[in-house]
């Protein structure tokens, strides 16, 4: 069959008409791109996610997801996966991990819509909200949504609709139960998780964000049924969240379930794409040979990035999308998300070349002409060279380097593969437990205090929220 369209001229003003058939015809629409063979990826978001403003100062910007779908829509990849609008998670799926107060307190301020005030006597704000987290109009819908995408991907993936579902909204991993930190308010990861572990016995969490995920990490700490490994700038005194220590792998006792579940790998300032990939690899690799996971939560932080606002790394773009294609190879379900990232350019750059590496489809390094934004762009190529200029010098040698892979397999020794139950729970986690008793007789002994019903001493007030004090660069 011969399709007869009329499409635009190279040169502006000018039109031609081709006589095309429709295979030809969908080349043109799709550039090339085709749907993956023996496999099915969904792609999930909402414009609604992309408009948020956190304000003008702010490192966060949701605006990187419009550039992002701008890009795949550009490349046409759009014609290759099941494009998904999210809908919001409900409250009562939010709750599944957040705390029933905690989620109400940031669907109340919004609907308010008055200003945080701080408490009076410590100068703080409630659950940890302020310069980090503030609030903003639109504050729940934006939770909800990026969330409830992460929960409709993982879904995709426990029925069987797809085997790679995507969300670059998604992937805010230092949200705690009941508190608000580093940007992120709802912790998709950890509800997404929970979804897969209705249907499969294992999940490996991976995280390649400059940060520590040290919220998805503190959710699991108690269960053998997620493992988390995490890839991160580690400096205790100054870069956040200042966890994550080769040597906190989970509870230390033993007997725990998760003791050895928490893999952690800290790295120094201006690691470049070999030695990146090569560790990643190394760890990666014995990670799930010995786990067996049933699926892979990858977290792919666009901030470990060289030329980020607030990374210290020199990664190129195919360097950190080498992560992904490894992950992929192992054909385990695969839920990809975003998280990080600052330079907003360079984050959409990322994320749609990682969408095409989840497509097995080759694009062009020269942007879609016809792409909004492109003015964005300045260089007009998705792969600039991000290490160029070399601000972040590499202190990360060869010695220690190996001994991470190193440390990485001696935990792995202790390892005894996860029972193939169901969680129908959050597993407690008695040393949480037993933090929050201590502080509860703290603050009991305290108020006394202030009280005039004994003469100890002040009341230690909590570090303020505050920004970062990390580098901006």
């Amino acid at each position: 069959m011969t399709v007869v369209r009329e499409y635009e001229h190279p040169q502006p003003g000018a039109t031609s008409t081709f006589s095309l058939d429709e295979k030809s015809q969908h080349q043109i629409l799709t550039g090339g791109i085709q749907r993956p063979k023996g496999k099915t990826v969904s792609y999930h978001s909402n414009p609604i996610v992309e408009a948020q403003h956190f304000g003008p100062h702010h490192p966060m910007k949701p605006w990187r997801l419009t550039l992002t779908n701008k890009i795949v829509l550009g490349y046409g990849m759009h014609h290759a996966m099941d494009m998904y609008l999210s809908k919001p998670a409900t409250r009562e799926e939010l709750t599944d991990f957040h705390s029933e107060d905690y989620v109400d307190f940031l669907k109340s301020v919004t609907e308010a819509g008055e200003p945080l005030q701080p408490d009076k006597e410590t100068g703080l704000y409630a659950h940890n909200m302020g310069d980090d987290c503030p609030f903003f109009d639109g504050l729940f819908d934006y939770c909800s949504l990026y969330s409830g995408a992460s929960l409709d991907a993982a879904r995709k993936l426990t029925n069987n609709q797809a085997d790679i579902a995507i969300n670059w909204s998604g992937g805010l991993h230092h949200a705690k139960k009941s508190e608000a930190s580093g940007f992120c308010y709802i912790n998709d990861i950890v509800l997404a998780i929970l979804q897969l572990l209705l249907y499969y016995p294992r999940v490996l969490y991976i995280d390649i964000d400059v940060h520590h995920g040290d919220g998805v990490e503190q959710a699991f700490w108690s269960t053998d049924r997620v493992m988390t490994v995490s890839f991160h700038k580690y400096d205790k005194a100054i870069f956040f969240p200042g966890t994550g220590g080769v040597d906190e792998v989970g509870p230390p006792e033993n007997t725990n379930p998760g003791a050895h579940h928490s893999l952690n790998v800290p790295l120094h300032d201006g690691i470049d794409d070999e030695s990146y990939t090569n560790l990643f690899k190394d760890i990666i690799g014995p990670c799930v040979e010995r786990y067996n996971p049933s699926t892979i939560v990858l977290q792919c932080g666009a901030d470990s990035l060289g030329g980020d606002r607030l990374g210290c790394f020199n990664l190129n773009i195919k360097a950190h999308g080498e992560c992904v294609k490894f992950v992929k190879s192992f054909n385990t379900p695969l839920l990809v998300l975003g998280g990080g990232g600052y330079t907003a350019r360079n984050v959409a750059r990322l994320w749609a070349h990682e969408t095409s590496v989840c497509l097995d489809a080759e694009v062009s390094n020269t942007l879609p002409r016809d792409m909004p934004f492109l003015s964005h762009f300045p260089e007009g190529t998705l792969y600039p060279d991000l290490s160029r200029g070399g601000r972040f010098t590499n202190i990360n040698t060869p010695q220690y380097l190996r001994g991470l892979v190193q440390s990485t397999l001696e935990q792995l020794r202790y390892f005894v593969h996860s029972p193939s139950v169901q969680m129908k729970y959050m597993p407690p986690d008695l040393d949480v437990v037993r933090r929050d008793v201590e502080e509860e007789v703290r603050e009991i002994r305290e108020k006394e205090s202030r009280n005039g019903l004994n003469g100890r001493g002040r009341r230690e007030r909590e570090r303020g929220a505050g920004v970062r004090g990390e580098r901006y660069c």
